[in-house]
């Protein structure tokens, strides 16, 4: 069966409001959501309007999703990420550089922007961030779910992309962020001479104050 034409191009391979085109079987990833397959593309007609969509199988739950083809730039759908980009993306999830919100509301909305923004970079951030943070405190439900698809999208592409088991996958993030960590506790400036006489200080009262009651027990006695 001949495919339409459209502005010149196969139908399998309409553009995308830029300079991105998908064609069937493409592997794209839909921000939120993950790898996706574009099973096919075709016309529907809605309101009295016809516009062309596509059609992703979304690997993780085996669902389907229908995008439109003058929407993918606003949803953020964009192709996956290359072997080069995987080195990238480790480098960043090593870096040391960690974003720390200590407000709660103003950290989630961030990281909520970042996890719908489609950037595989953007989505480590947020891995960091509140992996970070869980070593320190307790998550809400709702930061503890985020930080849960942030590696899972993580690791579902790059498995996808290097064509390895994802448990090795999350192993190498594994890695990688406790090697995050590790930079950042060794740039971690060294206290004030001020600071470290005022530590010294308090822990030397600290000493006095539990010492003073053992004097009082053996006069007692």
């Amino acid at each position: 069966m001949k495919l339409p034409v459209r502005l010149g191009l196969p139908y399998s391979a309409l553009p995308t409001g830029g300079t991105v085109t998908f064609q069937v079987g493409d592997k794209v990833i839909y921000p939120n959501h993950g790898l996706g397959i574009v099973e096919r593309i075709e016309d529907k007609t809605i309101l009295g309007t016809t516009c062309g969509f596509y059609h992703l199988r979304i690997v993780a739950n085996d669902t389907t999703v229908l995008v439109p083809v003058s929407n993918v730039d606003g949803v953020g759908l964009r192709r996956a990420i290359s072997d080069g980009d995987v080195e990238r993306l480790f480098g960043l999830l090593g870096d040391g550089k960690i974003d720390n919100h200590q407000n709660w509301k103003g950290r989630f909305k961030d990281n909520s922007d970042k996890m719908r923004s489609g950037s595989i970079y953007e989505v480590a951030d947020v891995l960091k961030s509140l992996t970070f943070l869980a070593k320190s405190k307790s998550l809400s439900f709702r930061e503890k779910r985020m930080l849960d698809r942030a590696k899972f999208l993580i690791i579902s592409e790059v498995s996808e992309v290097m064509r390895e088991t994802a448990a090795a996958i999350e192993g190498r993030v594994d890695r990688a962020l406790e090697r995050c960590f590790t930079v950042k506790a060794a740039a971690r400036p060294a206290p004030a001479p001020a600071q470290r006489a005022k530590v010294a200080k308090a822990a030397a009262a600290r000493v006095v104050q539990t010492a003073v009651p053992a004097r009082r027990a053996v006069r007692a006695s």
